[in-house]
């Protein structure tokens, strides 16, 4: 049924439909983006250049220039901007028949009632008959918005509220109307998951329904908590930001991104429209906030919110003096101990039970907001695990409100709230009456929670397509392990690996499960697929064990190091069963070469891919130079004269700028992917999706590849090389070390001193490879840029 959605309409091409029309594209999915006519007519500078009110041009600015900006925009909004030939701009007046063809119809217009709905009853004189309309709506009710119109209009209409900024927020809030059929909702939560890649949550007809609601009231405590104890800003976003396993941008830099136009909107609309809530003041807009709005202090959009930047520095805004001060440091003996803690329930427990002010601050706001999220079960969602996953993937927490009173302790939490006179949800003590300890539980591999409508435990639905490598693990899928990888069972006779290293850089642990792995696979198995959870695939290589040896001069050792790195992935490559790497976010260096000598990959779309060994003075030697030599080469004609060099340039700058992909799609452009590797846009669908990759080339009668030979153009096209990288150090566009290490990668690429009239072999191409890496070794600008990297997190340029 997902892929019933050959063609969409996106009414509205402001930021947000503009957005949405970029990922639709990013899916692969056609789009006609339209918005009004310019009400104000022609401008003088139109007259001016004989701009005509019936020019196509005229009537489609406003979508064609939402078009523009989401081309434009940083971060970028499409995979890659080419794929923006997938919209087609429009305006309202012209061009509303053509929704006629769309099977979704989605408005993203201003937030007004009465606008949406008389758009909406333009709209319905042209919607097919089994087209989805819905509403981005962030806060209107259906039931208004519906209102006198027909049975059968009602029964396909929904809403579907993305975040913003579209393509990288995952969450999608699908809020059904009373009639809306159980079909239709089906049909777009898997089109929503599928195609999309969204984390879909179901919501009520409530207003701001899920996220929004906890998010905002979260936000509007913290603020009310912080001017009656007296707290700062910056003590607030210290201790609400990766401390506490939420967003980077904590609280106040939150609203600056977000807006605080849009800020007081959201939280305006709560007020108005929740009479009945509990705690409806907490969502009162305060009066510095609406003066900050009057002075156009709106965040990001107008230069300044709660921050400003000046310069190179970031400076707070004092709320009593209107002024901008320097960031205050804040330091707590807690704060210092999350640091290095990489577990959110644990970051969670030792904030919130800290004995001292930001203890204080961190324990009364989550509480609160913990003791809100439950009593508003079965109001915005039916479970806790729907409201979970809104503010995961909505607002960027690594815990949800019931995910983390697990982690304080659910019985132990409610006695400190009772104490402090925060009113807990009865439903929370009859759980606990009732010997349930916990919201969540896992046996086996199997994951429960208690649903408060059934009074019961129930699974965890995520669907047949989620796998997950700490639920296998649980339910005694590993068949191996040491401290640096994990082998696994996924059943159906595919093997998998996962590494669990710092940051998952690749080091001989990795080596030598990955070795046993393909022997066992190769033995026992139809496959193997390499997978990993966590936020990264892969850093690199272990780059202080590098650092280590060089400084000791023990170059056997890394020259043992190496040559097992290359062999290794040569074993994987040519193993005799399907080998698939899926590889997701950051997957650099050493990481990015395994996947580049897996035989077949299955990416995340959003995959951030690259040989970046040149920021510390080195160049990929885990055959990625030589991969990517090959790759440059392999398909050109079998001809001694043909010209190489053009052909192996792209590469060659690919290595030696260090690129690194901002999608799979553009990895695939970089050369890092093939065109026969897939792309999965759900991460949560990945290791699925892999497995059942290498199921397929297992059924389908896999062969191995062959070892290969190519010919490359040896010392002429290296001293060509040569020659335009020193213009570069000339033009004072590299360093001389830079220029050092672009030769070196220039003389394995070209082929050390082969000749195009001979075949070079793959080995031939490692051996290069490896005396080049270990040559940088040995240069002290090589091990300043390793020592400054290891140091700083940032590469040195020297």
């Amino acid at each position: 049924m997902s892929h019933s959605f050959r063609k969409v309409a996106v009414l509205g091409a402001g930021v947000m439909g503009s957005g949405i029309a970029a990922h639709l594209a990013n899916a692969g999915i056609p789009s006609l983006l339209l918005d009004i006519v310019p009400p104000g007519g022609l401008t003088e500078d139109d007259k001016k250049k004989g701009v005509k009110a019936t020019d196509r041009s005229f009537r489609n600015r406003f979508s064609q220039g939402g078009l523009e900006k989401a081309i434009k925009s940083s971060p970028a909004q499409f995979f890659i901007n080419t794929d923006a030939r997938l919209v087609e701009v429009g305006n309202l007046e012209d061009d509303l028949a053509k929704i006629a063809d769309c099977d979704w119809v989605c408005e993203v217009v201003k937030e007004d009632l009465g606008v949406k709905r008389d758009l909406f009853q333009r709209v319905v004189k042209h919607l097919h008959k089994d087209a989805i309309l819905s509403s981005n709506t962030s806060g209107l009710k259906i039931q208004s918005m519906m209102e006198g119109f027909s049975a059968d209009v009602r029964r396909r209409f929904l809403v579907t509220h993305f975040f913003n900024p579209v393509r990288y927020m995952n969450l999608l809030e699908v809020i059904p109307g009373a009639e809306t059929s159980a079909d239709v909702v089906g049909r777009f939560k898997e089109f929503g998951s599928l195609v999309l890649g969204k984390g879909v949550v179901m919501g009520k007809d409530t207003p701001n329904f899920i996220g929004n609601r906890i998010g905002v009231y979260g936000i509007m405590e913290t603020i009310r908590v912080m001017m009656e104890d007296g707290y700062n800003i910056d003590e607030v976003d210290a201790v609400f930001g990766t401390a506490m396993g939420r967003a980077k941008s904590a609280v106040f830099r939150t609203a600056d991104v977000v807006g605080l136009d849009t800020f007081v909107h959201v939280s305006q609309n709560c007020y108005d429209n929740l009479p009945d809530d509990e705690m409806r003041d907490v969502f009162k807009v305060p009066d510095f906030i609406k003066e900050m709005v009057k002075r156009n202090m709106l965040g990001n959009k107008s230069g300044q919110g709660f921050y400003k930047k000046v310069g190179s520095e970031i400076l707070t805004l004092n709320l009593k003096t209107f002024e901008y001060e320097p960031k205050k440091k804040v330091r707590s003996d807690a704060l210092g101990a999350v640091k290095d803690m990489d577990d959110p329930g644990e970051k969670c427990r030792t904030l919130c039970f800290a004995d001292d002010r930001l203890g204080a601050l961190a324990w009364k706001v989550t509480s609160r907001t913990l003791a809100y999220a439950a009593r508003r079960i079965g109001e915005i969602a039916d479970d806790i695990v729907n409201i979970d996953r809104a503010m995961r993937w909505g607002f960027g927490w690594e815990q949800g409100p019931f995910e983390s009173w697990d982690s304080l302790g659910v019985g132990d939490a409610c006695t400190r709230m009772d104490r402090d006179g925060t009113p807990v949800d009865a439903r929370v003590r009859d759980m606990l009456k009732g010997g349930r300890q916990r919201f969540y539980e896992s046996h086996g591999g199997v994951k429960t929670y208690f649903d408060f409508a059934r009074n019961a435990p129930v699974n965890v639905d995520e669907g047949f397509r989620v796998m997950r490598v700490p639920a296998l693990k649980e339910a005694g899928h590993t068949l191996k392990e040491n401290m640096g990888a994990s082998i696994l069972d996924l059943g159906d006779g595919i093997l998998g690996l996962e590494f669990h290293t710092k940051m998952n850089a690749i080091d001989a642990d990795i080596v030598e499960m990955l070795n046993q792995a393909v022997e066992m696979a190769e033995s026992d198995y139809l496959g193997l697929v390499i997978a990993n959870d966590g936020p990264l695939f892969s850093a690199g290589a272990n780059l202080m064990l590098i650092y280590m040896e060089a400084q000791n001069q023990a170059w056997d050792n890394i020259r043992k190091a190496v040559t097992e790195l290359q062999a290794s992935y040569q074993r994987m490559r040519y193993c005799k069963v399907p080998v698939v790497a899926a590889p997701f976010q950051l997957t650099l260096g050493g990481g990015c070469e395994m996947c580049l000598w897996a035989p077949s990959v299955r990416a995340h779309a959003e995959l951030y891919m690259g040989l970046v060994e040149v920021g510390v003075g080195l160049l990929p030697a885990g055959g990625g130079t030589t991969e990517m030599t090959i790759r440059a080469v392999e398909n050109a004609p079998d001809d001694p004269g043909y010209p190489l060099e053009g052909l192996i340039r792209k590469n060659l700058e690919t290595i030696a700028m260090a690129k690194v992909s901002m999608s799979a799609e553009e990895a695939r452009r970089l050369g890092f992917l093939r065109p026969s590797d897939g792309i999965t846009l759900n991460r949560d669908h990945l290791l699925y999706a892999a497995k059942q990759q290498a199921l397929g080339m297992a059924r389908a009668g896999y062969r191995a590849p062959r070892p290969r030979a190519v010919r490359l153009p040896g010392p002429s096209a290296r001293a060509t090389f040569s020659m335009a990288l020193r213009a570069m150090r000339d033009g004072h566009m590299m360093s001389d070390h830079d220029l050092l290490i672009s030769e070196k990668i220039a003389h394995v690429m070209t082929g050390g001193d082969t000749s195009p009239r001979v075949l070079t072999s793959e080995n031939r191409l490692l051996e290069l490879e490896c005396e080049a890496f270990l040559s940088l070794c040995g240069e002290v600008k090589t091990q300043e840029r390793i020592q400054y990297m290891l140091m700083n997190n940032k590469p040195l340029r020297n």
